[in-house]
């Protein structure tokens, strides 16, 4: 049974100081690797990481393929800039035949697991000779993964898994007593800007969670373009999460006067706390006008836009 830190009950000094010092007790003298995607967890678990190993923490952004635009130049940008050298790894083709053929929402997600852990990291692991994998599991992945909702890529011994069995190394988890609150505090702490620690979250799977059905490289471009749209116009919300879902039905359209088959998109926009439970956000129909205008401009083949407004439950937050 894991222990919850609440975020009010939270002392992010202490907290970090008792982190550094279980990190170090595992690791040793030894060598770990982290991926870092450019969120609130994995990027606090970076600082954490690296306040505790110095080089010993080799730290990587995996691209997945999956990703928002231009996400790898930024993420490794800015961390640059905080004294964080970070790899970019090619593993698209990896990760697009993981996915291939594959509809399923679970079958999607154990895809997405096995190419980055068995696949991607395990090699990453031989090379780079290191024994730890740190990574920014949060209370909230392995509730929902225990509970069936939705499995986590990121949540193993819970189900039985031994990382080091399936995968040849262990996996440590310092933010595993945290929920995303928690975790925004502990990340501003370890002096993460608040364009990181307060960013919206964003799921392990990437996009490939945002695409109803098959996850094809042309399918997720196409929901990279939407996403774009919508994190632009709803970034001063102060909303919790918000997000642009592919569906994969055929909708009939018109362009020009001629019946037009395309695609459609549905925005999600939620308020929460920490994910548990969720509302959608009452937006305003001039901004709802605008996300469907500038979507169906700027997203090509999309002729339907909708806005969801199922509460979590019996909705979830992402779609996949």
């Amino acid at each position: 049974m894991i222990k919850e830190i609440t975020a009010k009950e939270l002392n992010p000094e202490h907290f970090i100081n008792e982190k550094v010092k279980e990190i170090q007790q595992v690791v040793g003298n030894g060598m770990a690797i982290n991926a870092l995607s450019g969120g609130v967890d994995s990027s606090t678990v970076t600082m954490l990481g690296h306040r505790t190993l110095g080089d010993r923490l080799k730290t990587v952004f995996i691209e997945n393929g999956l990703m928002r635009e231009g996400e790898p130049e930024k993420v490794v940008n800015l961390f640059r800039k905080l004294g964080v050298k970070v790899e970019v790894v090619d593993a698209q083709k990896e990760f697009f035949a993981a996915l291939e053929g594959v509809t399923d929402p679970e079958e999607k997600r154990e895809a997405i697991t096995q190419a980055f852990y068995k696949d991607v990291f395990g090699r990453l692991v031989r090379e780079r000779k290191a024994k730890y994998l740190l990574q920014g599991t949060i209370l909230t992945d392995i509730d929902e993964t225990v509970a069936g909702i939705k499995r986590q890529h990121n949540v193993f011994e819970q189900l039985g898994i031994d990382p080091k069995e399936a995968f040849g190394y262990h996996i440590i988890e310092p933010l595993i007593q945290l929920r995303k609150d928690g975790v925004r505090k502990v990340g501003e702490a370890l002096g993460l800007p608040a364009e990181i620690f307060d960013r919206i979250p964003f799921p392990g799977p990437a996009l490939a969670a945002r695409v109803i059905g098959q996850a094809t490289p042309e399918r997720i471009e196409t929901v990279r373009k939407a996403t774009a749209v919508v994190e632009r116009l709803l970034k001063d919300t102060g909303a919790f999460q918000y997000m642009a879902i592919l569906h994969e039905d055929r909708v009939t359209g018109m362009r020009d006067g001629l019946r037009d088959f395309g695609q459609q998109i549905e925005v999600r926009c939620w308020e929460s706390v920490d994910a548990r439970v969720a509302t959608p956000t009452q937006l305003s129909f001039e901004i709802l006008e605008k996300l469907a205008n500038e979507i169906l401009r700027d997203v090509p083949g999309i002729v339907s836009v909708t806005y969801n407004i199922a509460p979590k439950p019996p909705s979830t937050i992402e779609a996949v």
